[in-house]
């Protein structure tokens, strides 16, 4: 299963529409899509406009591939279930969000080696299928809670 979300910061539409055409193609894969409000009409995959905790956990744990916007939530969250995610960043210039962070975020965690990037649509669809292939892998993972040295780094870092 193939785990889609735009977060709550409004709709998505070139996200969704890309996964939901990526659905038709491969109609033996489910695809399951958070939407928020969505001005597009989902036609392949089953959509949500919202999913609450529980069953975000759910999706999340059973997903193949997660594929989001930019939102540390979601990057956080796959990184911690050790799950391979590719990030589609929302863009201000298409009227997808008030500012480019999400562009920033992409950026930076892609030169970190962090996770997967597509800046379009033709590179976000070509990865799903290279992942799906088996060419694409989880790339980092973090801990669920804080490492030990970070906590000594940080109680060193306050005690001065």
């Amino acid at each position: 299963m193939i785990f889609i979300t735009v977060g709550t910061q409004g709709p998505f539409d070139r996200l969704i529409s890309t996964m939901d055409k990526l659905a038709y193609e491969l109609p033996e894969i489910p695809f399951v899509a958070q939407i928020s409000e969505s001005n597009y009409k989902v036609k392949n995959m089953k959509s949500l406009e919202f999913v609450g905790p529980t069953e975000f956990d759910k999706y999340f744990s059973s997903a193949k591939l997660i594929v989001s916007h930019a939102g540390m939530g979601t990057v956080i969250s796959a990184l911690e279930y050790n799950k391979p995610i590719i990030i589609f960043p929302r863009l201000a210039k298409l009227g997808e969000h008030r500012n480019e962070h999400q562009m920033a975020t992409a950026k930076r965690l892609e030169r970190l080696n962090y996770l997967h990037v597509a800046y379009d649509e033709a590179t976000l669809r070509n990865k799903v299928l290279n992942l799906l292939s088996g060419e694409l892998n989880t790339l980092h993972r973090v801990g669920r809670y804080a490492s030990p040295q970070l906590i000594d780094s940080l109680q060193d870092f306050i005690s001065i």
